[in-house]
């Protein structure tokens, strides 16, 4: 019985890189998957920081031009853009820390995250520009997400 809990674990999604694998080789390339996920943290810190000072500057270089302290429909549009890619950028950051820390995959907030950025998109959507199939296609995605995402915290 014992044996099967453990057999089921070793199994589950997300629990394949413990640093406790009976064999060396396999425990060497888990320590260098683990230092490949630390570095994408790293760069991921990188590009938030990067993408702040870009929001300041556009925000910037939008409201300092003619007409001055005023925002167009498109430059409150482009700024909401550049929020929601920072804030996409921090969740993505959250979920390689989650990994890090538990060496479980945090799904639903992986979903979320993918429910953000296609969010990001529609909010960013230029309506002109956008064809019908298109609208179809962000359509059903944002549609197989939201069941994705409400079965899951419906199981928990």
């Amino acid at each position: 019985m014992e044996d099967d809990k453990q057999l089921n674990s070793e199994h589950e999604p997300g629990h394949d890189l413990h640093l406790e694998h009976e064999d060396p080789t396999i425990r060497f390339l888990h320590r260098i998957i683990r230092v490949a996920v630390k570095i994408l943290a790293i760069l991921m810190v990188l590009v938030i920081v990067w993408g702040i000072g870009d929001v300041i500057y556009v925000l910037y270089q939008r409201l300092a031009s003619p007409p001055y302290l005023l925002l167009q429909i498109n430059d409150i549009l482009a700024t909401f853009g550049a929020f929601l890619a920072v804030l996409i950028a921090i969740e993505i950051f959250i979920n390689i820390s989650m990994y890090l820390s538990t060496d479980v995959i945090p799904v639903r907030l992986v979903l979320a995250t993918a429910l953000m950025a296609i969010a990001r998109k529609v909010i960013i959507f230029d309506f002109e520009k956008v064809t019908p199939p298109y609208i179809y296609g962000t359509a059903a995605v944002v549609f197989a997400l939201g069941i994705s995402y409400w079965l899951l915290t419906k199981r928990a």
